[in-house]
């Protein structure tokens, strides 16, 4: 059998671990050509560099592509979040389009990293923001919707 002891201070000679800081709060970007406070989809630059990122990897072009975020039935909540690429909006999609310049200001000629929703899937996501978490346990995308009165312990489902 082994032991396990808890050392609540740094031994003589020892070097204590560095402190992880939290990352800061990403600034929340509002849709180009949409009110600041407007009742769309935001995201923040953590999140728009993320997506940028995958669609490079996906190989899917801002110019006809883009990010769709959704909802479907199911899930310990009751609705879960769904997110995927797709080559084109469909026609009633809502689009909201990012400049690129929110990343680097040297992209002014960048076509925008564009999210469609569908109208169904925007009556729970209006007001939502986007956000990307990288931790050491985990890299995800978070779901900040106002609309969600309770979640799952994972995060990927809720009711309203």
């Amino acid at each position: 059998m082994s032991m396990v002891t808890l050392q609540t201070e740094t031994p003589k000679g020892a070097v204590a671990a560095p402190v992880v800081q939290a990352a800061p709060p990403s600034p929340v970007l509002t849709a180009d050509g949409e009110p600041d406070g407007a009742k769309g989809i935001q995201v923040t630059a953590r999140a728009l560099k993320r997506i940028r990122i995958a669609m490079a990897k996906e190989h899917i072009s801002p110019a006809a592509g883009g990010l769709r975020v959704g909802i479907t039935g199911g899930g310990c909540s009751g609705l879960s979040y769904s997110i995927r690429f797709d080559s084109h909006p469909r026609e009633r999609d809502r689009i909201y389009a990012y400049s690129q310049t929110h990343l680097d200001p040297t992209l002014t000629d960048a076509p925008p990293i564009r999210i469609f929703v569908d109208p169904k899937s925007f009556i729970y996501l209006s007001g939502m923001v986007l956000d990307y978490e990288e931790t050491l346990m985990r890299q995800a995308f978070n779901f900040i919707n106002p609309h969600s009165t309770k979640s799952c312990g994972c995060g990927s489902s809720f009711s309203t």
